[in-house]
């Protein structure tokens, strides 16, 4: 759902007033890096907008032109290869955008889907970027297709957490023409968070420009290749825009549902069951949003994907729920991924908040009975607070749930952050039971290539003994060429997340990596990125449980469809045995065994896609092959027709043995 992976490399300079055209020489580059950031004034307009996807109001041709847009990707740093112009235009109540975006031959248009929030990354789109504090952080970001279809999101803390779930109120309206396609976007203020104190306060501002034949991203504020969009550190400036009020933001959501029954067999008879609850969304102020549910009603709710697993920890399953989805990002802790890195570990090996603790319990719903959520930013505070209560059951104690998550940035480029979480029970029941846990991290950036990432958690439960705590930190380094990392952490044999997750505890995890993105301009093999990475897992004695070595390589293509082959060799030591696959069990002892992995992915922007995924190798003592295939096609603008197989065949020696999911899904937009 990222607008862009901006990519770039060095070159020679490309004046700033420059205004890419057909006649530029094609050798002709720029090193994002050097250049100056943009600004541009907004200006009033003189009259009424109408959104219409028609810029024929006299205040468009007054306000000023934004073009000179440079590649990311394919080739870093060249002219984009069609021509932009945009222009800002606000009134009392609104912030409009127009642009015009230019084809040499408008057949190359793509656009496959008019559904909301449709996948930015398969369609031609203009992508628009607001830092409405000036943090340089922190962004309101809209897109829009040639179709008129919208994708909107809150980014934070340069892109790494995101609120997918985000719903800004937006009016667009699209025409396609002769010459290309028009975009006329007006984004009320209500919809906007700012400081209305603090009158002719600049924004922060970026567009991009998405190319999908081409496999294009060029930007208006040149971005490095390792980054995209959210990247408000290298955005342009908004100037012009008065004092101003963002007025009421309120939004309630009753739902009522109702079910009956009947039956005729003895003791059968019919039934009537009704359900009422209400969801609130209201700003407090320009920067804290409070959400209250009452009865929350997950009936809308998309099923879980099916996994198969064939290791000896549980499965990771992502929220999927809208109320937890929503601003989910601010209440991250544990091994947070960073974009275009590779850090060893991710939330899918720990996150001290989960929000699936909450109203799921062995898989099974329990009832929640409501709650609120308070989000935002007071002073130079990130703020997240959550607190929920459940229903009891037969089966389950009615319980309450608390996160808090705070974070602020100093210096610049350091962020510091802290957590609590409180899970108790509250009704009397023979075990009662408490679990609490609590945080603080650490994040740095240095000459904006080098990350360094900390943590240090610890819970507290009524049945606690042993080390309860769990610790990290991680070094690494990403330039236009290297990327480089190391990484430890500790998980303590006590330490029980009770409203979060862990994949695996009482280990010791070393991490090492290193590897190369060497970039081609002009050429079908875009990108061609070898490396090279280490696992290295002791029990809390230090006694080595897990040694993975991989040797990997990938390749992008013009297109970005993407082939990656990589050598997996590794050494597994099991205590106990585990459990597989119903009575099937891998013995306890030491194993050592190979893997050799391709996967293919063509590229995601055409009407048929397909991937490929493919695995051959040893496994505890026997074998395994494991093959995936899928396939999406995109029938129409309003039909997307998806499937795929994973098949698993294993064989321990005791004869082989398989294991199979197949799925379909049909989207109608």
């Amino acid at each position: 759902m990222l607008f862009a992976l901006a990519l770039a490399e060095p070159a020679t300079a490309l004046p700033q007033d420059a205004t890419p055209t057909d006649s530029m020489p094609a050798q002709v580059g720029v090193d994002p890096e050097a250049l100056p950031r943009p600004s541009v004034r907004a200006r009033r307009a003189s009259g009424p907008i109408s959104v219409d996807g028609f810029l024929n109001e006299p205040s468009w041709a007054e306000a000023e032109i934004i073009s000179g847009f440079v590649q990311s990707k394919p080739n870093a740093g060249y002219p984009s290869s069609e021509h932009t112009e945009v222009r800002i235009l606000y009134d009392d109540e609104t912030l409009y955008v127009g642009a015009t975006l230019y084809y040499q031959d408008p057949a190359d248009i793509t656009l496959h889907s008019l559904k909301r929030d449709f996948p930015a990354g398969e369609a031609d789109i203009l992508g628009i970027a607001f830092d409405t504090y000036l943090d340089r952080s922190n962004a309101f970001m809209f897109g829009v297709n040639a179709g008129g279809a919208m994708v909107d999101l809150q980014t934070f803390d340069n892109g790494r957490d995101i609120n997918f779930a985000w719903d800004g109120i937006a009016d667009r309206a699209v025409r396609v023409h002769e010459e290309g396609w028009t975009a006329e976007v007006a984004v009320p203020f209500s919809t906007l968070r700012f400081d209305p104190n603090q009158p002719d306060r600049p924004w922060g501002l970026n567009f991009v420009r998405r190319l999908r034949h081409r496999g294009e991203d060029s930007f208006w504020a040149t971005i490095d290749r390792r980054y995209s969009l959210n990247r408000m550190s290298e955005a342009g400036t908004l100037e012009g825009l008065p004092a101003m009020s963002g007025g009421l933001n309120l939004l309630v959501k009753p739902f009522a549902l109702t079910a009956r029954s009947s039956g005729e067999a003895p003791g059968v008879g019919d039934a009537t069951d009704f359900d009422a609850g209400l969801d609130v969304k209201y700003a407090l102020s320009q920067g804290l949003a409070l959400d209250l549910t009452y009865r929350t009603d997950f009936s809308q709710v998309e099923v879980d994907d099916e996994q198969v697993n064939l290791t000896r920890f549980s499965l990771f399953f992502p929220e999927k729920r809208d109320f937890f989805v929503e601003n989910a990002g601010l209440f991250d802790f544990g091994d947070l991924p960073e974009r275009g890195y590779r850090l060893g570990a991710g939330l899918e090996d720990f996150k001290l908040f989960h929000s699936r603790r909450i109203g799921l319990e062995g898989g099974r719903p329990v009832p929640v009975l409501g709650g609120g959520r308070l989000t935002g930013r007071v002073g130079d505070w990130g703020v997240g607070f959550l607190n929920m209560q459940t229903r009891g059951t037969e089966d389950v104690a009615a319980e309450n749930f608390t996160a808090l998550r705070l974070r602020r940035t100093v210096f610049g480029n350091f962020q510091i952050g802290g957590m609590f979480l409180n899970r108790d029970i509250t009704e009397e029941t023979p075990r009662g039971g408490y679990s609490r846990g609590l945080g603080a991290d650490l994040y740095a950036r240095f000459w904006d290539r080098m990350i360094v990432q900390s943590y240090l958690a610890g819970t507290i439960d009524d049945g606690q003994g042993g080390n309860n705590r769990a610790a990290r930190v991680s070094v690494a380094w990403r330039d236009q060429f290297l990327n480089t990392s190391l990484m430890f952490r500790e998980i303590g044999d006590a330490f029980r997340p009770e409203m979060g997750y862990v994949r695996r505890d009482a280990v010791r995890h070393g991490y090492a990596t290193i590897g190369v993105h060497h970039r081609r301009a002009e050429s079908l093999l875009n990108e061609l990125n070898p490396f090279l990475e280490m696992h290295y897992i002791t029990n809390l004695a230090s006694v080595l449980e897990t040694r993975t070595g991989t040797a990997g390589f990938i390749t992008t293509l013009s297109d970005g469809s993407r082939l990656t082959l990589q050598y997996n060799d590794r050494f597994e030591r099991l205590f106990e045995p585990f459990r597989l696959l119903g009575d099937r069990m891998v013995p306890e002892g030491t194993y050592s065994f190979g893997e050799r992995v391709l996967n293919l992915q063509t590229s995601t922007g055409r009407i048929f896609s397909a991937m490929l995924g493919f695995s051959d190798g040893g496994y505890f003592g026997g074998t395994r092959r494991s093959l995936r295939l899928g396939a999406q096609w995109k029938a129409n603008h309003h039909i997307t027709l998806d499937a795929g197989t994973q098949d698993n065949r294993i064989d321990l020696g005791a004869g082989p043995f398989s294991a199979r999911i197949y799925r379909g899904r049909v989207e109608y937009a």
